[in-house]
């Protein structure tokens, strides 16, 4: 690559320029160009306004003239061929003036006075003269004359209505130009200190943003906000920044996957109360009245340790900076081991239980005894097909009913009884809906089934499932033979994390899924305890919100 030094050396403080040069060559050229434009306005409007005051008074000048009765004899003598003396009262006249001449002329355009003397009775220099004398009009020009480069202002002169001759006021042009050049000092004086007056007030302007940013450049703002993401991202702990609204301003992904699951991103999270995600924590930062705190709190089967650090505002807000991290006990760990084990040794035993009914099929066969195979086959399906041609008679919906299919088996598997109602009806609905749908029903039979199984040494275990939109809303609603939802847990239910259940499958994120779908589409979620001891959770889903 071919460069030469000075190009480079160019190159190079161009790139190294800081942001108070910047600000300093912007601000000061800014104002230069606007100081620069005003001052031409003014100077221009200076101008114009001083030669059109000049103008005026000279055509004023000029009517007074042209109506004193001496003058006017001294006309009419001339236009007669007499001698006519009026050349001393004129200049006397002048002098009392600020003009730099005043001529008179006949019809002839002869001057009866002149400044030089020898100049009276010779014609009169230039034409504008005649606009007065052919047309009797008000006349102002820049025109040379005799006494050199002048404004000339020129008025007739009548008697009766007639135009006798006409009147020539002048004001040459370096008087006239000497003040309007004093004028315009004047006007730049003032220019001048406007002009160091912004260049003062840019300077404190600048020395202030310097301030307020540490004295960095922008470049190294953005390094150390990236650095600042990565080193939280890096943290193994939650860290979660509230405001004094508890809206939150930052957050790091371990608190993204330990409090939505990576259900939702950060930017879905930041600006959204704190509340949305977690009710214990936005319980805490309200308890916590500015002061550092610490509590504990659930998230699944994980306990958590809460840090709360207060930060203050200028103004006495107290926002917090929350910082979390699961406490790994001995026993949680012991739990958790045992929790696998017999999660293992359920799928094992599963496994016994289908090998039994292949090898009892499989001998009936060997022994040819297809008769009595095709009942065994039979008594298995006959209770799913009756199941599924109910689904299938009632839900139009290919995906909410193959989910209800297939939460029919498990509730077999776990030996509960799930029932569905008759008059179950649901029509199609784009795939978008579908999802929704799916969402909703899967983890509230999901809930359902693994609280009426927990429950099962008390009541015989079933589920029922309702589910309709014959109206303009879709209700969908589910109870079940558990024993309910802990009085203590009822506030934090829906949070991502709690859960009522005690047992391997618990996770605390169902109900926070389908929470998040009914705030989606402005529907609402209801639980109730019924007569008969069960619980009844209910969703109304506005059908034009899904479809829109």
């Amino acid at each position: 690559m071919l460069y030469n030094r000075d190009s480079y050396f160019f190159i190079s403080n161009e790139a190294h320029m800081t942001l108070k040069s910047y600000l300093a060559l912007i601000t000061i050229s800014t104002i230069t160009i606007i100081v620069l434009a005003v001052g031409v306005v003014l100077g221009y409007s200076l101008q114009k306004t001083y030669l059109d005051g000049i103008s005026q008074r000279g055509l004023e000048l000029g009517h007074v003239i042209a109506h004193n009765e001496r003058v006017i004899q001294a006309v009419e003598l001339s236009n007669q061929g007499k001698a006519s003396d009026i050349e001393v009262y004129i200049e006397m006249l002048r002098a009392q003036t600020d003009a730099s001449y005043i001529v008179v002329v006949n019809k002839d355009s002869i001057r009866l006075s002149h400044p030089e003397p020898e100049r009276v009775g010779k014609h009169f220099v230039g034409d504008d003269i005649y606009q007065a004398l052919n047309q009797g009009k008000d006349y102002t020009k820049v025109a040379v004359g005799t006494l050199g480069k002048a404004i000339r202002n020129s008025v007739a002169i009548r008697k009766n209505g007639q135009i006798i001759g006409a009147i020539s006021i002048g004001y040459l042009s370096q008087p006239t130009s000497e003040l309007i050049f004093k004028h315009l000092q004047e006007a730049g004086l003032l220019v001048g200190f406007v002009y160091l007056l912004g260049v003062v007030i840019a300077g404190f302007l600048i020395l202030k943003l310097k301030r307020t940013f540490l004295s960095l450049e922008p470049e190294e703002i953005v390094q150390k906000f990236k650095e600042h993401e990565l080193i939280l991202d890096s943290i193994r702990d939650g860290i979660v920044a509230i405001d004094h609204e508890q809206n939150i301003t930052a957050i790091n992904s371990m608190a993204i996957e330990w409090l939505t699951m990576n259900v939702l991103s950060a930017t879905q999270v930041v600006s959204k109360p704190l509340s949305e995600q977690s009710q214990s924590l936005s319980h805490f930062a309200l308890e916590a009245k500015g002061q550092i705190t610490q509590n504990r709190f659930n998230l699944g089967k994980l306990e958590f340790i809460a840090t709360l650090y207060p930060i203050k505002g200028k103004k006495g807000e107290v926002g917090y900076v929350i910082v979390f991290f699961p406490d790994h006990g001995e026993k949680s760990l012991e739990q958790e081991l045992t929790a696998t084990k017999n999660y293992a040794d359920l799928l094992r035993a599963k496994t016994h239980e289908y090998s039994n009914h292949l090898n009892v099929l499989s001998g009936m066969l060997q022994a040819e005894r297809y008769d009595d195979a095709i009942e065994f086959l039979q008594q298995e399906s006959d209770g799913d097909q009756i199941v599924l041609r109910r689904i299938i008679k009632t839900i139009e919906n290919s995906a909410v009913a193959g989910l209800i299919f297939a939460k029919h088996n498990k509730a077999k598997d776990l030996k509960v009884d799930m029932l569905i109602e008759s008059d179950c009806q649901l029509g199609r609905y784009p795939s978008k809906t579908n999802e929704a749908l799916v969402t909703l029903v899967g983890n509230l039979i999901d809930n359902a089934l693994l609280a009426a199984w927990s429950n099962r040494l008390l009541t015989p275990p079933f589920v029922k499932l309702y589910i309709s939109d014959r109206n303009a809303h879709i209700m969908i609603q589910i109870e079940d033979s558990g024993a309910g939802v802990d009085e203590k847990l009822e506030s934090r239910i829906l949070d991502f994390g709690v859960s009522s259940k005690h047992n391997t499958e618990q996770h605390g994120i169902g109900l926070y899924l389908v929470k998040k779908v009914v705030d989606q589409y402005h529907g609402s979620l209801d639980w109730e305890r019924s007569e008969i001891n069960t619980t009844v959770f209910s969703i109304y889903l506005d059908k034009r919100a899904l479809t829109r």
